[in-house]
């Protein structure tokens, strides 16, 4: 007994030779199975259940039911399967215990179709399942995707009489849901007549889960509303279905109107919040979580590190590191691939780097963040080897891994490379390009100035072409001042997307750039009749842990009128060191005076002056950009580089620019 106590408290002294005076210390069979039972759940490893196993057939044991049963069981949680298989064969005579033992671990372990193999086994030997035989091999055929075996299943339920087990019916509703058959699912749940005791609720709960799935928040909301009683999944659930549908306001509502928030309900909304594109209300949230006291899980943390790189809001990401460090949370995959990410968007590529060789499993997805930082950074070199480096330890890339190398040859005018890797994504590894992709090579050709080269490639794509794919060439034509071309791809985007407002503002552009303002001004009026506007401009900058953003032209900032005046009084000083502003990025038939007022509440400006007046000399200004940064801001910046002595970092939608005295990273060639 003493012997059997210590094996509790110390793993390591777990040996063979520990267990060799059992037979002789425990008297009676009863108590055999007591002890090794309990033996069993003391276990901490699949050698120590080895080693009792071992002991189990030296005493004759092998056959016991219970103990066989536990044993299994515990092997299955080890993720030991083969071993547990192996401990099943041979059992002489199985039960239904052993069967569901089995059929769950099976599942558990994810061999589905082996976990269903051993419930038709289980019939055919007659033994009769239960009502903890169906619910796993309910899950198992819902994993598969089987729904005529789903039927057939709910068949045997019928026939056994365990519809109505509450365990049972919520595991066949589930199935159905799982399966995208959710009108099964509410038939049974209409036909489901204790539905409103409290321990039903599960089955609603199901349910609510099932319509969310489907795309019927309004049924959903309708079993919600009807719930006898509800338990914070209920709201959980609920919360998660509005943020899927976009319905941010519901979700807020039912958020506040909670009697009791989880770790869950937090994760939901600041998940949802960064999926809804609304990262600055995910940010807060995951603060106010700090706040009231309540400890983020591994899901929070990647939810707002996402958040953190869409905003480029680096002081929140490092406090979020921080945390990470000082809770001693895994650096697991996804964690260390949202710090990965994190870093990389908001600036920091060398510490993103040195994260990602920390990382001790690199999925494909890890690999793709690096190279796609790399090519944002400009770093297309980096970029390439890591691809080599990446495809050297066997991974095998996909259609978003080339889409990355494609873009950091694009960055850099590597036209050759680029040929080279789109041939060999189709030829090499079978991968069938996307319209991104042929976008990608357009925006090549288009960068370097082979335009004709560019339009031939378009005429050559075997899919559709898009708005994009001309968009890309409307780009390089107006860069490269090939009006004429520039307007025939203008017009083409015109058909292709008639109410999309960059066709409009790109065939008005083009107009204007050869000074033909009737024309500009026919296009305007259309989209005025048409109720098109264009979206506007915005920047963000993050300023001691708080967000600011900046829309163009924006007086709404409480501190506005310092922005502009320290906007002014930097253009002022940018011109006595040779700023001249290029008013040919304002298109409108007015005067040049006007127009360079107009470049003067460019977003990114005003994100810029915020940030001059509101940080200590050196520090270094962060500035994030929705549209692609235009000529006559890149140039300010480098002036202003100089003027301040700070390095300004602007990420836009294309690259990352780091400016540091005069001189910008991409060279002037973005």
């Amino acid at each position: 007994m003493k012997a059997l106590h210590h094996f509790t408290l110390t793993k390591r002294k777990t040996n063979i030779s520990r267990f060799s005076t059992l037979s002789t210390s425990l008297s009676t069979p009863q108590t055999q199975e007591t002890h090794f039972i309990s033996l069993i759940h003391s276990a901490k490893t699949s050698k120590q259940l080895q080693q009792i196993h071992t002991q189990l057939l030296i005493n004759n044991l092998s056959q016991n039911s219970r103990i066989a049963t536990q044993l299994i069981t515990s092997f299955t949680t080890f993720k030991s399967i083969d071993y547990a298989l192996s401990i099943f064969r041979h059992f002489h005579h199985p039960n239904s215990f052993i069967f569901n033992s089995i059929i769950r671990g099976l599942f558990e372990n994810a061999q589905f179709k082996n976990s269903v193999s051993h419930f038709v086994f289980m019939l055919e030997l007659e033994i009769l399942p239960d009502r903890l035989t169906f619910p796993f091999v309910l899950k198992s055929a819902a994993a598969l995707v089987q729904f005529r075996l789903g039927r057939a299943l709910h068949a045997q339920i019928d026939k056994r009489g365990v519809d109505f087990d509450s365990f049972v019916r919520v595991s066949l509703v589930d199935m159905y849901v799982k399966l995208g058959h959710l009108k099964f699912g509410l038939k049974l749940f209409d036909e489901t007549p204790e539905r409103n005791k409290l321990e039903s609720i599960l089955l609603w709960n199901v349910l609510i889960n099932g319509c969310c799935k489907d795309g019927d928040v309004d049924k959903a909301s309708e079993i919600f509303e009807a719930m006898p009683e509800r338990n914070v999944g209920s709201w959980n659930s609920m919360i998660n279905g509005f943020m899927k549908k976009g319905d941010l306001e519901h979700a807020n509502l039912l958020f506040d109107q909670m009697p009791e928030k989880n770790v869950v309900s937090w994760t939901t909304m600041i998940t949802g919040l960064s999926q809804n594109e609304d990262h600055e209300q995910a940010l807060r949230l995951y603060r106010r979580m700090l706040d009231e006291g309540v400890k983020p899980n591994n899901f929070t943390v990647v939810s707002a590190l996402s958040a953190c790189a869409r905003l480029g809001a680096l002081g929140m990401g490092v406090k979020i590191d921080e945390y990470i460090t000082q809770r001693r949370f895994q650096l697991n995959t996804e964690i260390g691939n949202a710090l990965v990410d994190m870093f990389a968007k908001c600036g920091k590529i060398e510490h993103a780097s040195r994260i990602f060789s920390e990382l001790k499993k690199k999925d494909l997805l890890s690999w793709t963040i690096m190279i796609s930082g790399w090519a944002m950074h400009g770093c297309s070199e980096l970029a390439l080897q890591y691809f080599d480096n990446m495809i050297s330890t066997g991974v095998k890339p996909d259609d978003v891994v080339f889409l990355a190398v494609l873009t950091a040859c694009s960055h850099s005018g590597l036209v050759d490379q680029g040929l080279h890797f789109f041939n060999s994504m189709r030829l090499d590894y079978s991968i069938k390009p996307t319209v991104k992709h042929y976008t990608c090579m357009v925006d090549l050709f288009g960068r370097t100035g082979q335009l004709e080269e560019a339009l031939k490639f378009i005429e050559s794509i075997p899919v559709k072409t898009d708005f994009v794919v001309w968009g890309a060439l409307f780009c390089a034509c107006r860069a490269h001042k090939n009006i004429k071309m520039a307007e025939l791809t203008s017009e083409k985007l015109l058909q292709l997307e008639p109410r999309h407002p960059g066709s409009h503002v790109f065939l008005s552009n083009i107009y204007a750039e050869v000074g033909r303002w009737q024309d500009v001004e026919r296009v305007r009026l259309s989209m005025k009749t048409k109720g098109i506007e264009k979206p506007p401009g915005w920047s963000y900058i993050e300023v001691e842990g708080l967000v600011h953003r900046f829309v163009a032209s924006d007086h709404a900032h409480k501190r506005a009128k310092e922005v502009y005046t320290k906007l002014e009084e930097l253009t002022t000083s940018a011109r006595t060191q040779g700023y001249t502003p290029d008013t040919e990025w304002v298109l409108h038939n007015i005067e040049d005076e006007e127009k360079e007022d107009s470049l003067g509440s460019h977003s990114e400006k005003l994100a810029l002056a915020y940030g001059l007046i509101s940080t200590s000399d050196g520090t270094t200004i962060r500035i994030v950009k929705n549209l692609r940064v235009c000529g006559d801001c890149h140039s300010l910046m480098k002036y202003a580089s100089v003027i301040s002595g700070r390095e300004i970092i602007l990420r836009d939608t294309k690259r990352f620019h780091c400016f540091k005295k005069g001189v910008c990273t991409c060279g002037d060639y973005w």
